[in-house]
């Protein structure tokens, strides 16, 4: 495997230590107020500290729903290439890899050479993140099967591959996990024999103990819950049960009914000080679940893995408004053969997932007033089959119609067929390392004496998420570009790199062209040294 070569900034203004990598970075925006019919632009400048722990630890994932098609195949593709395994299949000898995950098989500009090239790394490289062959995998499911039972069962997983695995993963078991059929649909009756018993409360306890027995069977330091199992329907939000930290846990003292089983994790990982990442379009992260996490300082990510087809339906509305045209009808059928589109088949789980790929462009489209008035929105119309033959290989089709010029109209229909669950697996190890990274990241401004870390609900995963969760009062950005732009600026920032602004002024602006051409341009001084208040090593 050819060895990726290692980055090290060298600035007056990134400052490396044994535990830390400090930066001093020149935060820009734009501050714009309205006077009468005329827009007053203001640039602002703010000088920001920001400490990247570099110490990444021994760190484990803690799925639930272990043993479905994702939680299988994450655990396939983490052995496969931590073993670095081959195998044969009709098309020849198949080698293991982790494309569509962005940290590991995406790269970032980093800047230019002497001859004005461009530079990539891989984005994994930019900063310590978590390698994937080091993490401890363990979940819970409520089917029994172990994990070589549950890979062939979800027919993801090449034979030859399965058969290589077949040893390690049988001697992987999923732990009993919590059903409650008034939240997932009643098909999946069949397969709940592995269960937790007892109360909500009881479960949550249960669920604490599991996790406190992984961390410790394991001595990890860290430990993310991410939730993969089936999608739940929407619980009713009540005043009193989920508003407020202290009345979701009198809710779930009480055993009520709303608390869901999706809620129940999320609240033990919680108060296990873990990173809970929810997987699956329902509301789980309600304000109580947001309000204990700030509490504790403890970070959450959700809600619902983003697909190819939500992807692109984010770059192609983009694309269009973007270039003035005006999207006015999107329609998308999906036909999904497997568990997951099984669950799916039932009305209140489909409405779920319905709302969760129903908003996917709402940013985009107020972001042009020109062409949409106050509150106006294209026709959006989702609609999810089961059609088991198809298993994991999902059909997708969409159908983008716009108005152009003088009212006429262009459409655009799309067909994609994919295979779901090894379009999911990556974004869950993509969730995994950027939660630890930014959880491991803190900012202070001028003169404060104390770091803050990033906020609790981790909106920089919007990239990977198809219903993002943000903070109260901040924009839920859904721009596919803008999402992918945030995350590598945000690492960038932690280098006191500039982001990317693909002006490439030094081929275009003759007395530039002469500096890069005569290397006066790499002899240049780096910019002056901002005052920084960790000058001396200051923690």
């Amino acid at each position: 495997m050819e060895k990726t070569p290692s980055l090290v900034v060298t600035s007056p203004n990134v400052k490396y230590t044994d535990e830390y990598i400090y930066s001093d970075y020149q935060y820009e925006e734009t501050l714009v107020t309205k006077n009468g019919d005329d827009l007053i632009a203001k640039p602002i400048r703010k000088t920001l500290s920001i400490r990247t722990e570099r110490k990444v630890g021994k760190v484990g994932v803690m799925l639930v729903g272990w043993g479905g098609n994702n939680g299988s195949t994450f655990t396939a593709a983490v052995l496969a290439n931590r073993h670095q395994l081959s195998w044969n299949t009709k098309n020849g000898q198949m080698d293991s890899n982790w494309v569509g995950s962005i940290t590991q098989a995406s790269t970032v500009r980093l800047g230019m050479d002497e001859k004005g090239n461009d530079v990539h790394i891989p984005m994994c490289n930019l900063l310590p993140m978590i390698h994937p062959d080091d993490l401890v995998i363990d979940g819970w499911d409520i089917s029994p099967l172990n994990l070589a039972e549950s890979m062939v069962r979800a027919k993801v997983i090449d034979y030859d591959l399965q058969q290589k695995l077949k040893k390690e993963m049988s001697t992987m078991k999923p732990r009993p996990a919590i059903y409650d059929p008034d939240f997932i649909a009643a098909n999946q009756s069949d397969r709940a024999t592995n269960l937790i018993r007892g109360t909500r409360h009881e479960q949550y306890l249960q669920v604490r103990a599991d996790i406190k027995s992984c961390r410790d069977k394991n001595k990890l330091d860290q430990i993310i819950v991410l939730w993969t199992a089936n999608t739940e329907r929407f619980c009713e939000i009540r005043e009193g049960v989920h508003d407020t930290s202290e009345n979701l846990e009198r809710a779930l003292r009480d055993n009520d009914s709303e608390i869901s089983p999706s809620t129940i994790f999320a609240m033990a990982a919680i108060d296990e000080n873990c990173i809970y990442i929810n997987g699956s379009p329902q509301n789980t992260l309600v304000p109580g679940l947001v309000q204990r996490a700030e509490q504790r300082g403890v970070f959450v990510a959700g809600d619902d893995f983003k697909s190819g087809q939500t992807k692109l339906k984010s770059v192609l509305v983009d694309f269009l408004v973007s270039a003035g045209l005006k999207p006015v009808s999107i329609v998308s059928y999906n036909h999904l053969g497997n568990n997951d589109g099984k669950n799916l088949s039932a009305p209140k789980q489909f409405r779920s997932k319905e709302i969760s790929k129903s908003n996917v462009v709402d940013d985009i489209v107020e972001s042009n007033p020109i062409l949409y008035k106050p509150g106006e929105k294209p026709d959006h119309v989702v609609v999810i089959k089961y059609v088991p033959y198809v298993g994991d290989s999902k059909r997708a089709m969409d159908e983008y119609t716009s108005e152009i010029l003088l009212h006429g109209t262009n459409t655009l229909v799309v067909h994609n067929t994919c295979e779901d669950s090894l379009l999911a697996v990556p974004l869950i190890l993509d969730l995994v390392l950027l939660a630890h990274l930014f959880a491991r990241m803190a900012f202070r401004e001028g003169d404060m004496t104390t770091w803050s870390s990033m906020h609790v609900v981790l909106s920089p995963l919007s990239y990977l998420l198809k219903a993002p969760l943000v903070p109260a009062g901040a924009p839920v950005v859904n721009a596919l570009f803008k999402q992918r732009a945030n995350i590598e600026n945000i690492l960038r920032a932690a280098l006191a790199l500039h982001p990317n602004h693909h002006m490439q002024l030094e081929h275009k602006i003759p007395f530039l062209m002469s500096e890069l051409h005569s290397g006066a341009l790499f002899n240049s001084p780096p910019h002056k040294k901002q005052k920084v208040a960790h000058e001396n090593g200051d923690q």
